[in-house]
């Protein structure tokens, strides 16, 4: 009796165990729930960013013009811009521009953070305020720099000739210099809060324990700030600064508004004069060429801070 049983036993465990499907529990599987909530994201970054860089890959070694045939050139369309001056121009500018707006940003952002730890009347409404230029839209916030900053009717002038410093104020975008440190000083306003909130939700993560102790210890306010704050914030301020350089190397809107490039493309970025070649000059092929050569630009960029961190 026992082996008829067991032999049923063993059939039964080895016949499939035939289930219905359930489209209720196959979705509720993590493995088919995650791709399902990962599909359209990435469908969305393959049509609108990965087809428009391959694409642009593609073009940058064509030469392309607007309504003409492409025709392949090679590397010829690097080739040129090695030999154009105004590339190298907006080159220096873009780096320039990164990194004396990420340096400003950066130590400003840390102040503001550092305020707004503290406790104050209408802190709120403060905080709110700070906000303003980050939230307010960039083309309609450099539309008010442009007009802040015109050396007629302008508001930085204006205050130059009442206040009795200067008789006529400085042309703050039509002199090569001035209008360098007019889209730095521009870029700076925007890019404060950013920095400035994250630094400061990292403030609030560091134990008070650590400044007691600190304080118990000897330390000062700088002591402690050296000590304790600082390196406590270095992964915060790391993360945000990679974020920064990023965000700023790419700027074209607030420039194109601005200066567009000019004057004499003292101001052009790598951006608006890939922009400019592309859609201004219709050489749709020199114009990614433009594009494509700031990836290698930024990677050394982040590579280089990388290095000089982990050293530090």
């Amino acid at each position: 009796m026992s082996k008829i049983l067991e032999a049923s036993r063993a059939g039964a465990l080895s016949a499939p165990a035939h289930r219905p499907f359930r489209l209720g529990a196959f979705m509720e599987r993590e493995s088919v729930f995650s791709w399902l909530m990962l599909t359209p994201p990435l469908l969305f970054l393959l049509a609108f960013l990965g087809y428009p860089f391959i694409y642009g890959v593609y073009l940058s070694f064509f030469h392309k013009e607007v309504a003409r045939a492409a025709s392949f050139v090679g590397f010829g369309n690097f080739v040129k811009l090695y030999n154009d001056p105004i590339f190298w121009q907006a080159v220096r500018n873009t780096i320039i521009f990164t990194g004396v707006a990420t340096i400003f940003k950066a130590s400003g952002g840390l102040a503001m953070a550092l305020v707004m730890n503290q406790s104050f009347k209408m802190k709120s409404v403060t905080r709110a305020a700070l906000l303003l230029p980050f939230i307010v839209p960039t083309v309609l916030s450099t539309v008010a720099w442009q007009w802040i900053l015109d050396p007629g009717m302008g508001l930085f002038n204006r205050l130059l000739v009442v206040s009795g410093l200067a008789t006529t104020g400085p042309s703050w975008l039509g002199n090569p210099t001035m209008a360098m440190i007019s889209i730095i000083m521009v870029n700076t306003w925007r890019g404060l809060p950013f920095f400035g909130i994250s630094i400061l939700a990292g403030l609030q993560t560091i134990p008070v324990d650590l400044h007691e102790s600190a304080t118990i210890d000897g330390a000062g306010t700088w002591g402690r700030f050296r000590y304790v704050t600082l390196p406590s914030l270095m992964p915060v301020i790391l993360i945000v600064t990679v974020f920064s350089i990023v965000i700023t190397f790419f700027d074209f809107q607030l420039v194109y508004v601005l200066t567009g490039g000019g004057p004499a493309n003292s101001t052009h970025l790598m951006a608006t004069y890939a922009y400019s070649l592309s859609m201004g000059a219709g050489q749709m092929g020199l114009g990614s060429a433009v594009a494509l050569s700031m990836v290698p630009v930024l990677g050394l960029l982040l590579v280089a801070l990388t290095l000089f961190v982990r050293k530090d």
